[in-house]
């Protein structure tokens, strides 16, 4: 009878293991610059924490246009633990309303997050008369 408990917590024990699953869950999925002036780059941090039981790295963050640039850590974010991801907008040349996405690809049990940032750039003035 020892046995069979001892070999039924065994499998037990090991499925849980093998369940281990990190969980990437983000301040915000959306991030609204509003009214930006034409010419600096729009930077963003997006603060992401591992809610799972795994160690969590994000093995690509692929923007939507070159005109979007992310930057991670490829560090494993260990469960409990926090990170960032830096996104940045370049204005220079893009007056308008725009909407990009940053497509967050890792090993966490929600293994592609998609993320937004929008705004609307306000054009330099010219300097004519």
């Amino acid at each position: 009878m020892k046995k069979l408990f001892f070999t039924l917590v065994s499998v037990l024990l090991f499925a849980a293991a093998t369940n281990a699953q990190g969980v990437l869950k983000f301040n915000k999925e959306t991030h609204d610059f509003g009214k930006l002036s034409e010419g600096p780059l729009a930077t963003y941090s997006f603060e992401v924490t591992n809610t799972g039981t795994a160690p969590v790295v994000i093995t690509n963050a692929q923007a939507s246009c070159g005109c979007t640039t992310p930057e991670w850590s490829k560090e494993p974010i260990m469960p409990g633990a926090k990170s960032v991801i830096k996104v940045g907008y370049n204005t220079s040349g893009r007056p308008g309303a725009f909407t990009k996405t940053i497509t967050v690809v890792s090993n966490a049990e929600n293994g592609t997050v998609i993320l937004t940032i929008k705004g609307n750039v306000t054009p330099k003035a010219t300097g004519g008369k």
